[in-house]
């Protein structure tokens, strides 16, 4: 019992774990210190290995996404004339700040009522390859939403 709480002791020095995780990885190698250490760096070695690679596909998909956000344009109309163009992911960002500020929200507001008074038609077009650059706003397809406010009475 001394023998094994000294090796106990041990592992726990050399790699900072609990005494019963010590315990696990000691009976897991037969009373074996080096052999525990062993695993124990393997398992960390394949934690670690999980976590880059789980990292890696989240990277990935970030960047799909702010691909596709600067592929999607959201475009403010007036009639057929685009008033305003910009990529998605910059609306998005705007959107975060309106919502962190509250000055910015009040402007965002009044924005969006004088376009509705001016008559301007929100426009989210995804912009995937072969498509017509000149749509009408009136157009809504599998590419292109619009949003069109209705008539002030």
């Amino acid at each position: 019992m001394h023998d094994e709480l000294e090796k106990i002791d041990l592992i726990r020095n050399r790699t900072g774990i609990s005494y019963r995780e010590a315990k696990k990885v000691l009976e897991e190698a037969e009373g074996d210190v080096v052999q525990a250490l062993i695993n124990l760096e393997e398992k960390d070695k394949q934690f670690s290995e999980k976590m880059q690679g789980r990292a890696q596909d989240i990277w990935e998909n970030l960047k799909g996404m702010l691909h596709r956000g600067q592929e999607t344009k959201i475009k403010i109309k007036q009639g057929d004339r685009t008033v305003f163009e910009m990529p998605a992911t910059v609306g998005a960002v705007g959107i975060l700040a309106a919502l962190a500020s509250s000055e910015l929200a009040v402007l965002g507001a009044l924005g969006t009522a004088t376009a509705m008074a001016k008559k301007y038609t929100l426009e989210i077009d995804r912009g995937e390859k072969g498509e017509e650059p000149d749509k009408k706003p009136a157009e809504q397809d599998g590419d292109t939403f619009t949003f069109k406010n209705p008539p002030l009475q």
